[in-house]
């Protein structure tokens, strides 16, 4: 994906930058300067090293993306963070979109938990952060890969050890391809606990294993089915119901009645992977349209765009979106 096409490609221009500290050249430029080599090839620039000064030649608009871009990385580097492959393409994704033209910088809002910094990969993982740090309910949808649960559960973690809720309550419907619970063998842990196990690593990449364990001893965090969640009030806690594509109008309605004092709701869900038997409503498009322009709920709609997992997950995603647009079946 490269920046639209328009009068301004035939202004040439070159645009020099300078680096003040050496050692982080190395981890900017990546390895065999494929980090350089990338925004060549997306933005059809130039890029040229010498020293601790980068010479970049192209169209005016893609020269400018390139400078900012540089100078966005090179501020996480200064700052104790690592530029990556996907965090190159990440700044790529979040200059291209229109509406954050020139705004690289926004994605410098962070997330620290023990175990990583996270920072947002796209312009929708953005505003996502900022919703869910603001917002008592909010509702994310869209494909796999765009950060729905993942973001939710990290904010959920910096918001426990910081003291501004005292639980966690991770939860998802039991429904899977037409399976059962009552049809799977083990006690009832072990029936779940395939069902929750993205939730689990999820915590795992925010928080060592050891404190995961301490936490859910003494109920700090506690995962479990959305049956589980009839008849309680969740007060100084965030919670979040994942797969909720899944859940039945009434098991949803359950669920969004259980907010309590000072805590925080999201509900994650997919629209297209609705494994629901034929003929039943899915309760997050039901809330969608009952809950619509409800003061003090918040919507992210990620697309295909915001995959931020291998490059090929994010064309096998664009590629399914397609044909769900012209209305073909398998």
């Amino acid at each position: 994906m490269t920046l639209g096409a328009g009068p301004q490609e035939q202004t040439a221009a070159l645009r020099y930058l300078t680096f003040d500290d050496n050692n982080l050249l190395p981890a900017l430029f990546g390895e065999h300067d494929r980090h350089l080599a990338r925004i060549e090839q997306q933005l059809g620039v130039v890029v040229t090293s010498r020293g601790n000064q980068l010479a970049i030649s192209g169209p005016e608009w893609a020269a400018d993306a390139a400078s900012r871009i540089l100078n966005g990385l090179y501020v996480r580097l200064q700052n104790g963070l690592g530029v990556s492959p996907s965090d190159v393409d990440a700044a790529l994704r979040i200059e291209q979109t229109p509406e954050t033209h020139g705004i690289v910088a926004d994605a410098m809002i962070e997330l620290r938990t023990a175990r990583r910094r996270i920072t947002p990969r796209s312009r929708m993982q953005a505003r996502y952060l900022e919703m869910l740090d603001t917002t008592e309910l909010v509702f994310a949808l869209g494909p796999a890969g765009t950060g729905k649960t993942y973001l939710a559960v990290a904010m959920a973690v910096v918001m426990l050890e910081a003291g501004r809720v005292d639980r966690i309550v991770l939860s998802r419907p039991a429904v899977e391809a037409g399976e059962r619970l009552g049809f799977l063998p083990g006690d009832l842990k072990e029936k779940v606990d395939p069902y929750l196990r993205p939730l689990y690593d999820a915590l795992h990449d925010t928080m060592h294993a050891d404190k995961v364990t301490r936490r859910m001893a003494h109920d700090d965090i506690e995962i479990a089915p959305l049956a589980f969640m009839r008849g309680r009030t969740l007060s100084n806690a965030f919670v979040i119901l994942d797969e909720a594509q899944n859940t039945l109008p009434m098991q949803m309605k359950m669920f969004l009645t259980r907010l309590g004092e000072n805590s925080r709701m999201v509900v994650t869900g997919d629209l297209t992977q609705i494994d629901l038997p034929k003929g039943q409503k899915s309760g997050l498009a039901d809330a969608l349209e009952i809950l619509q322009g409800v003061e003090g709920i918040g919507v992210t709609r990620f697309t295909a765009a915001d995959v931020v997992r291998h490059e090929l997950v994010t064309r096998i995603v664009g590629a399914y979106d397609a044909r769900g647009q012209r209305g073909t079946q398998p």
